[in-house]
């Protein structure tokens, strides 16, 4: 469908996705947040390895449960509802992390955070992409993955400007319950502002409420546009009744295993060893707090430099050498760190460099790429359902790396990067055996790639 829009169609869809990608910003504050309180909570509540380890991992296990609601909650209640919902456990749990006054209290606080977290990651690029005329939606959609990454690169910024308030004393009694309670502002500026914008007019359409979804159709493209899209909506609506007993059936089988798989990939190459614990990493090699918190800054600068980067090259490469390309960047520069960790080779600036050239490789795909796959292989009727699994299933891993890499990192040294760099071996080689190239395919395209490749192959 081409159907021209005005320029005023053209701002109010960027402005509403714009309000629904600060879940994705929340997403990503709320993630990052933990990497410069940790050092100083473990300090405060006096906490083992295993406790340290535990504050840290623990708003995954919500982001495993907020995931695996977030599919049905969007279909019964709409996908503004549930962004709504988000929005106040974000600011709850902001609130409850800065107050708590021992371990179990701040677990809870960030356990609330992580629902927020699990359905914000579904729900933002869900809407974004029911809301978005099809010229445009997948710029628009990759505006959530920027904002995820922006959300870490601002609370970087704010952990390291905390840092510097006092001296570590400080940090220990007081710093890290403001590094926490820092994501109230944003949190509510997200409640607020999604009260300005609408449902989802696909939603709204399955409802039966054609008459509003048709009126914020035409704010988006014009009457002619409103009119072809609610053609397009009621067909597709006839089509959707899926069941969970075809995500397993022969060739969407097949799509299913690639898009659990590089979920999980994603999460086991040791993106969150970076994004949850680099301070830590730096502080190992015998740097200060702040310094270490500063370092960090970096990280974030290099993350939000390389999504920008695969946003813009991932339809003129394409998925498949993007993933491999960075599989062996991640696979090289963790070698080197575990290296240098076991050597104990902590002069100058190679840690950072090691860890920096790490993110850059992740940015350019692992990050962006994996969920522009995700959203691509799946048929339109199963496609939320399918989601949500490979969703959940990328939290238990990210929860899994989270819980364990300290205790990894205690018991072997730099020998835990070496795990972590044969998991981007791993990654290579399946994304080499098993994932299609779908750049430059239609969605209709890929699917019946999947039923005509099972003939034969995958009985």
């Amino acid at each position: 469908m081409n159907v021209e829009r005005g320029h005023v169609g053209t701002r109010y869809v960027v402005l509403i996705s714009s309000v629904a990608a600060l879940g994705g910003l929340l997403f990503g504050y709320d993630t990052a947040v933990i990497s410069g309180a940790i050092g100083f909570v473990q300090e405060r509540f006096e906490l083992d390895t295993d406790q340290t380890s535990w504050a840290a991992a623990c708003a995954l296990v919500g982001c495993m449960i907020g995931a695996a609601l977030a599919g049905q909650l969007a279909d019964r209640l709409g996908r503004k509802k549930v962004l709504l919902f988000s929005a106040i456990l974000f600011t709850v749990s902001a609130w409850g992390s800065a107050v708590a006054g021992n371990l179990n209290q701040l677990v809870w606080a960030r356990i609330l955070g992580g629902l927020g977290i699990g359905m914000a990651s579904m729900t933002s690029p869900l809407y974004i992409a029911e809301v978005s005329p099809p010229s445009i939606r997948g710029r628009l959609v990759s505006l959530n993955q920027f904002a995820i990454v922006f959300g870490m690169l601002a609370v970087y910024f704010v952990n390291a400007w905390v840092a510097l308030w006092g001296d570590d004393t400080w940090n220990i009694a007081t710093g890290w319950r403001w590094m926490f309670g820092s994501e109230v502002i944003p949190a509510v500026l997200f409640l607020v502002l999604l009260f300005r914008v609408p449902e989802s007019p696909r939603w709204l359409a399955k409802q039966g409420r054609d008459a509003e979804a048709r009126t914020i159709l035409g704010k988006v493209g014009g009457a002619e546009h409103a009119a072809a899209e609610m053609e397009e909506i009621r067909s597709a609506l006839l089509e959707e009744e899926g069941t969970v007993r075809q995500l397993f059936s022969p060739g969407i089988r097949k799509a299913l295993l690639v898009g659990i798989g590089l979920a999980i990939l994603q999460q086991i190459t040791g993106i969150n060893i970076v994004l949850y614990f680099a301070p830590e990493i730096f502080k190992k090699t015998g740097g200060l707090s702040a310094q270490a918190i500063s370092d960090t800054v970096f990280v974030g600068i290099v993350n939000l430099i390389f999504t920008v980067v695969a946003v813009w090259v991932v339809d003129k490469i394409g998925r498949k050498p993007l993933l491999m390309i960075a599989s062996t960047g991640m696979g090289i520069s963790l070698f080197l760190l575990g290296r240098a960790f076991i050597q104990e080779q902590f002069g100058g600036v190679w840690i950072l460099l090691f860890v920096l050239l790490y993110v850059a490789s992740f940015a350019v795909a692992m990050g962006p790429v994996v969920w522009v796959v995700m959203s691509e292989i799946f048929p339109t009727k199963i496609r939320g359902r399918a989601m949500s699994l490979a969703t959940v299933c990328l939290w238990i891993a990210c929860f899994l790396v989270s819980r364990y890499f300290l205790l990894l990192l205690e018991r072997l040294g730099g020998y835990a990067f070496f795990i972590y760099a044969g998991m981007c071996l791993v990654s290579f080689i399946f994304v080499g055996l098993v994932v299609p190239e779908t750049k430059g395919q239609s969605l209709e395209e890929i699917e019946r790639s999947w039923l005509a490749g099972h003939k034969g192959t995958d009985r």
